[in-house]
């Protein structure tokens, strides 16, 4: 009788298997992370303002200053960042390692403002930014 198991050679293939899925997955990420450059993590930086129509759409963004909506820490997280798109407020973040998330894209973060108001865009399909305010109180 043979020292190996079917039971035993499915096993070592999956193990096989599972392990060249990790390997790959490692080297896709590290490809894009090489690829795809990240904004400065510090919080004293930021990206600079754009202004141009993407798909038909106009989309905005430029460092917030003074009594803003995002300067005073609300909604954006204290990124001192305002992006727009046909002239509605996306709410945004930055990520401690410098890529942007928004309400839209959550967990797809983008290196970029730039980049984030235009995965927005796609992802909206032509759908009218909803502001995320709260409803006013009925009297």
């Amino acid at each position: 009788m043979s020292g190996i198991t079917r039971r035993r050679a499915i096993g070592a293939a999956a193990s096989a298997a599972a392990g060249l899925a990790v390997v790959g997955a490692a080297a896709h990420a590290s490809a894009t992370d090489s690829a795809e450059p990240r904004g400065p993590v510090h919080p004293g930086a930021g990206p600079d303002a754009f202004d141009e129509v993407y798909l038909g759409r106009r989309i905005q963004g430029a460092p917030s200053h003074g009594g803003g909506h995002h300067a005073s820490g609300h909604g954006g997280h204290g990124t001192g960042y305002s992006v727009r798109i046909d002239g509605d407020e996306l709410h945004i973040m930055r990520n401690a390692d410098g890529t942007w998330i928004s309400v839209i894209n959550h967990y797809e973060p983008q290196a970029t403002p730039r980049a984030l108001a235009r995965a927005a865009v796609v992802e909206l399909q032509g759908a009218t930014l909803v502001p995320l305010a709260p409803p006013a109180a009925a009297p």
